[in-house]
């Protein structure tokens, strides 16, 4: 049972298997019929599993002679046509021991009944004896025709030679074609230096050459070879996160319990705490229907690695796209409330917002939530732009009190000068293009102009305590002059027209999730 566990375990061990089999051969009583067919089904059972393996030759060496101790020449022979067609390390010399095998042998012995009859009627065909009449011998009565011996001891000698030689050909072009397919694949193998695991990193060079191995094979080879090969590979590499990857995305075109397999032993084994694998994995399941099983990955996930925003919206997400819309907001209410700190409290306030304005369609619910996270972060532009894009979403004639108490939130607030300054600008264009009393226009252009001659005042002493060189200040106001939110001149400032204004902060883009990664393990 350990032996079977084992096994079960690492499939690809061929030491494994050749002590599984070692030790049912000592167990096993020699009396018993079906001790010789349990053996073989073993040995089927390895080669199987580990039988493409370049390194397995030990395993089919071992096979053969066990068959051939039992003179079983006929098994022997058709192991022999097996291996001969599989690239190994040793594969000439399991071509050289095939021949030993047939010149020590007699073909009536080491060939299938098929193929002796096929070989011995195809050399009496050419001999110009097909149709020769075998002698009269009681012995021979039982056999079927073409196996019966030649009457004349020196022809059946020649037919004996004529044998082996037809039967060495037929399997020299096989092995011809295996060692084409070898010298591919050398240089691959030779690059292998540690096909063992060790927790030290590999080499980038030995990182390329699997990666190499593994997209020739899979452009080249069966689905069992490369199986095979990604096993070697995971076995040496079993925590580097992207081989996985691409073992389980393979495997996506042949295989959907193959892939829940790969995955499973992935997170659950070799990489219990990292995140895209984790996500892939419910992505997939999420795909196959098993929404449940989504679920408890991306729990599990959080939990072994608290903290990941792209996992707490990932979960988020699932249940919207299920439909679970509360479950959904209630989780980006937790994940407020427990925020590690202002600024991460205030991104998933941003998102409990649009999800409660865009999904659940509520402005009044989205604009408490924004309003709420302004009060405890005062000094984020985000919160007001994006309270600011949700009162612009609604009609703007309509909504333009609520519109003008946005901009002066801002601006009232302890934001940086520039960030106020932008704001004031945007009102003035607001009031503006959609403004309905002159009055306020005139107002906040007057505001606006305090605060941009505040700015330049700021500006100037910054430049006059400074020691950079000239050429440097002079690059740092032309940049200025070139990107900065406006310019004095509101009637032939155009550019400043620009209702795109909001990119500048990338309110819309995610924020950098690595920000929430915990430091990497020392």
């Amino acid at each position: 049972m350990v032996f079977r566990r084992g096994l079960q375990a690492i499939p690809l061990s061929t030491d494994l298997w050749l002590h599984y089999i070692t030790f049912l051969k000592e167990t096993a009583d020699p009396s018993d019929t079906d001790t010789e067919t349990t053996v073989r089904n073993t040995y089927e059972s390895a080669v199987m599993a580990v039988g493409t393996d370049f390194r397995s030759d030990r395993l089919w060496e071992a096979y053969i002679n066990w068959e051939t101790e039992l003179g079983n020449l006929a098994n022997a022979t058709a192991i022999y046509d097996r291996v001969l067609a599989i690239p190994t390390q040793l594969y000439s010399h399991h071509f050289q021991r095939f021949r030993e095998h047939v010149q020590n042998n007699l073909p009536k012995h080491f060939l299938s009944l098929e193929e002796f009859v096929q070989l011995r009627k195809e050399l009496a065909a050419a001999n110009g004896h097909g149709t020769e009449e075998a002698p009269e011998n009681t012995e021979q009565e039982d056999l079927p025709p073409g196996t019966e011996d030649l009457a004349d001891p020196a022809k059946l000698v020649t037919e004996i030679e004529n044998m082996r030689h037809r039967v060495t050909e037929s399997r020299q072009e096989v092995y011809n074609l295996n060692e084409h397919e070898v010298s591919k694949r050398w240089t691959f193998e030779e690059g292998i230096k540690r096909p063992y695991f060790h927790v030290k990193p590999l080499e980038k060079s030995q990182l390329s050459n699997w990666k190499e191995y593994l997209d020739f094979e899979v452009e080249n080879g069966s689905l069992e070879r490369v199986v095979v090969l990604f096993e070697r590979c995971l076995v040496a590499c079993a925590l580097y996160e992207d081989l996985w990857i691409k073992y389980a995305k393979y495997m996506e075109n042949h295989s959907t319990d193959a892939v829940q397999h790969v995955y499973k032993r992935a997170c659950t084994t070799h990489l219990p705490k990292k995140p895209t694998i984790h996500l892939l994995w419910a992505a997939f399941e999420e795909q196959q229907g098993n929404v449940d099983e989504a679920r408890g990955i991306l729990r599990n996930l959080e939990e072994s690695v608290p903290g990941l925003a792209m996992v707490r919206l990932r979960r988020v997400n699932l249940e919207r796209r299920h439909g679970n819309l509360e479950e959904s907001a209630s989780l980006l209410q937790d994940a407020i409330t427990n925020g590690k700190n202002v600024s991460e409290s205030s991104f998933y306030s941003i998102k409990l917002a649009r999800h409660l304005f865009k999904v659940q369609k509520s402005l009044q619910k989205a604009r408490k939530v924004l309003l709420e996270a302004i009060e405890k972060d005062k000094t984020s532009p985000k919160l007001y732009l994006n309270l600011l894009e949700l009162e612009y979403s609604g009609d703007v004639k309509q909504n333009e009190e609520q519109i003008l108490s946005c901009f002066d939130r801002a601006l009232s607030s302890p934001l940086p000068l520039e960030s106020r300054l932008t704001f004031s600008q945007r009102k003035v264009e607001f009031l503006e293009d959609f403004g309905s009393d002159i009055n306020m226009l005139v107002t906040s252009y007057d505001e606006h102009q305090k605060l941009l001659k505040e700015h330049e005042s700021t500006k100037r002493k910054a430049e006059n305590g400074s020691q950079e060189p000239d050429p440097k200040k002079q690059r740092t106001d032309d940049h200025t002059m070139a990107t900065g939110p406006m310019m004095p001149d509101m009637q032939t400032n155009h550019s400043g027209y620009n209702y795109n204004w909001y990119q500048q902060y990338n309110y819309q883009n995610p924020w950098g999730y690595g920000h929430y990664y915990p430091p990497p393990p020392t």
